[in-house]
């Protein structure tokens, strides 16, 4: 991505910085960095285990009502919601996001510890960053009295991480009244500053289960087994030739079945997850792993009685689709013109986020991070230190302020 912007989008940038107003919401994010680091240490103590983050919704409520916005409310899939309305109704509206869910099921022990600036706990980054800004944000932007000329909705969405399959976006972008208004899409998803996913990367999930009569390893020994037709399958899925360009990735996250050492097994189950910048290749690897789940399957039920064969299915769990951000997009304009007056070098990136979603359907969006820096993404050892926090703030705020003013 070049550091450069058209001359234009940097001197709008530089007005809109200087002026007063603006000075007064960097200003409260400065001085307010305990109040942000305690609404994190808050927020990653409510459980949002996958499926389950209702107690987070109605937490994050409160407190957009606490900072004044206005229309604060769950929709119909969870999905906490809140407002600030802009001057003119007709400019369409702006979106800015971050997950609420985290990976961790709902027994994980959470006990966030603060050390410094340093806070430890399941899900503290990924995303208590994210939603802690969106609670930043919108009260630098009340603070300073800073009226955007878009309507600019602030939600923590459901269903990001793992089988959630974006549901919390999708819902939106299919339900939400002002879903035909949306001019950018702002996410917030983790720590840093100077990383943008501009690129969506799609993917696609599957949940392959072989079953059959299972019986004992011994007097039963000429029955197929599933666990064995299940390794074949991924064998003959692992010999794939999956060299890019475009990069494409197939991978066999976990496979699980049998009851005892001695007895053949009922099922065997696998989760697979195809991943490409082409929606061409997910296509092919759905392909493939149909036929080689069929080709097993029928290898396997030769000679044979039917009453002792194996069956299967492979049902789909998760579809994210791919999408970019044009290089013309005003937002990547706006990114880089921001991005230009704080001195950053902005790192293009290719992911799968809640993103995905508006960029596959033309809206202009993208991902970056809420600042400071994070650790342990996705483990019990967890982090998050707001180090350099305000800066990524400061480009937030910006960047919404730049999309919510242009008509």
């Amino acid at each position: 991505m070049s550091a450069t912007a058209p001359p234009s989008a940097f001197a709008r940038i530089g007005h809109l910085a200087s002026q007063r107003r603006v000075h007064e919401a960097f200003g409260w994010l400065h001085l307010h960095q305990q109040q942000i680091m305690r609404w994190q240490q808050e927020l990653v103590a409510v459980p949002a285990p996958p499926f389950g983050e209702r107690p987070r919704a109605e937490w994050l409520c409160e407190h957009f009502r606490s900072v004044g916005l206005s229309q604060v409310s769950t929709d119909g899939i969870g999905n906490a919601i809140g407002i600030l309305p802009g001057g003119d109704a007709a400019n369409g509206c702006v979106l800015i996001s971050a997950h609420i869910d985290t990976v961790f099921p709902a027994e994980t022990p959470i006990q966030p510890q603060l050390e410094g600036t340093r806070l430890h706990a399941p899900g503290a980054c990924d995303n208590g960053a994210g939603v802690s800004a969106l609670l930043a944000i919108a009260s630098a932007l009340r603070h300073a009295q800073l009226q955007p000329a878009s309507d600019v909705i602030f939600i923590g969405n459901v269903g990001e991480e793992g089988e959630g399959n974006l549901r919390g976006m999708r819902w939106l972008y299919e339900h939400a009244p002002w879903r035909n208004r949306i001019t950018a899409h702002i996410v917030l998803d983790g720590a840093g500053h100077e990383v943008a996913v501009t690129h969506a990367l799609g993917s696609r999930r599957y949940l392959v289960t072989i079953s059959g009569p299972g019986g004992h390893s011994w007097t039963d020994a000429a029955r197929p087994n599933p666990i064995v037709a299940l390794s074949r399958v991924i064998a003959r899925l692992g010999d794939l030739s999956l060299d890019g360009p475009p990069r494409t990735t197939l991978n066999v996250g976990t496979i699980e079945g049998g009851t005892a050492i001695n007895a053949i097994p009922e099922r065997a189950i696998a989760r697979f997850d195809a991943r490409s910048t082409d929606a061409e290749q997910l296509i092919r690897l759905e392909v493939e792993l149909h036929r080689a789940v069929e080709d097993v399957v029928l290898e396997s039920n030769q000679n044979v009685r039917k009453e002792l064969g194996l069956h299967f299915s492979i049902e789909k769990i998760g579809d994210r689709p791919a999408g970019a951000l044009p290089q013309t997009s005003p937002l990547l304009e706006n990114l880089r013109a921001v991005d230009r007056h704080f001195g950053i070098r902005t790192e293009p990136r290719i992911a799968s986020t809640d993103a995905n979603i508006p960029l596959a359907l033309g809206v202009p969006a993208l991902s970056i991070g809420a600042g400071g820096e994070g650790g342990g993404i996705h483990t019990r050892a967890e982090w998050y230190d707001a180090r350099g926090r305000e800066l990524g703030l400061r480009r937030i705020l910006l960047l919404l302020l730049a999309c919510s003013q242009r008509a």
